[in-house]
């Protein structure tokens, strides 16, 4: 196991340090003086770093390839309130040498609890052909396992092995409950749209070494792909109804929204709107929780620049806690004051007769 991992750089500011990462991004770069640098992004389980290579670079630069495993020595820092690595050494790691489990990191929940919760709430479905839908994918095997492991993102949210089932699990929760306070939902068919809407991630993403965009993934995308996955399951269910197909088709293919992120079409029903803001929001909210996650060793409350969400952000528990001990030290300090003024006053030699120890004798000629 590795000794350093990228949540400890706080511990390790200003110093230099020896420790291996995958590599997410290698590009090569010009100097401004001349001849080219490394610029990399360098990851392990923990999160990520941007690393640069200044020295010897022609030596380094067909060492290796990207999502390949590397040892480093170099100088952690600061360069605008973000860390970054300065490599002085690197080399080749053969994948007998690492523990990918070191690498990608993984959702702390439970995966097996996971998929139970998620198996219940497809039980509850009263749609006969939404159920068995649901079901067909979630009984094949090869579906299910990659479903268990992938990603629901490369970087912006749920990032991690097992981050695509722990999406769906969480936005199942919400669709259940918006689903209460809005009656005129479908819930199983806001349900079914959930469990589909980023199901294509599987093949879509890459997800062995580092988190990166497969080729299929690169030149379809995830949309394209689960209509394909999707009108192969509902070819083995007899009597699935045309009409009910095309709702779950939109549901899949609207649910980003709008055009500019990527949307063919806009969401034109209420369940197709619903699981639309929803998966937003849980995406957003997940969002948060990782940096601050990332950035929990700062004792500031605000946090360094979030590119996901375009600002920085505001960890309300800590902003809090600080007035707290502000106040509390404003209190301390009141009493402080408070008991150095209600004190009697300490004796001074000068006031009345001097103390016995004070007086003197008189010499022969004073009388």
């Amino acid at each position: 196991m590795k000794d350093f991992f990228l949540s400890d750089c706080v511990r390790f500011e200003n110093k230099v340090i020896v420790s291996s990462f995958v590599v997410t991004i290698k590009q090569v770069k010009p100097k401004k003086s001349g001849g080219p640098y490394l610029s990399l992004t360098l990851s392990d389980r923990s999160g990520q770093i941007e690393a640069k290579m200044w020295d010897n670079v022609e030596d380094a630069l067909d060492a290796f390839e990207q999502d390949d495993f590397l040892k480093v020595k170099g100088l952690l820092n600061r360069y605008k309130n973000r860390f970054q690595l300065t490599i002085h050494k690197l080399r080749r790691l053969e994948d007998s040498e690492v523990d990918f489990a070191d690498y990608l990191p993984k959702t702390t929940k439970d995966i097996d609890e996971l998929w139970r919760t998620l198996g219940s709430f497809v039980d509850s479905f009263h749609d006969p052909h939404l159920k068995a839908l649901v079901r067909a994918f979630m009984s094949d095997a090869e579906i299910a396992e990659a479903y268990r492991k992938a990603p629901a993102a490369k970087s912006l949210h749920h990032a991690c092995i097992g981050g695509l089932l722990d999406h769906v699990v969480s936005l199942f929760r919400s669709c259940d409950l918006l689903a209460r306070n809005y009656r005129e939902i479908d819930r199983d068919l806001l349900l079914a749209g959930a469990f589909l809407h980023d199901i294509g991630k599987i093949h879509e993403l890459a997800y062995t070494r580092s988190f990166s965009y497969t080729s299929r993934g690169q030149l379809l995308g995830h949309m394209i792909i689960e209509l394909e996955m999707l009108q192969a399951k509902i070819a083995e269910i007899p009597g699935f109804p045309d009409e009910l197909k095309t709702l779950v088709e939109h549901l899949v293919i609207s649910h980003h929204g709008e055009y500019e992120f990527g949307s063919p079409k806009l969401p034109m029903f209420p369940e197709a709107l619903m699981l639309h803001y929803l998966d937003d929001l849980d995406s957003k909210m997940e969002s948060m929780r990782a940096h601050f996650e990332r950035e929990a060793e700062s004792d500031s409350a605000w946090t360094s620049y979030n590119a996901s969400l375009g600002r920085t952000l505001l960890n309300t528990r800590k902003f809090l806690k600080q007035r707290e001990k502000e106040q509390e030290t404003t209190a301390a300090r009141a009493a402080a004051a408070a008991e150095t003024a209600t004190a009697p006053p300490a004796s001074n030699p000068g006031d009345g007769e001097p103390p016995v120890d004070r007086i003197l004798p008189l010499t022969e000629g004073a009388r």
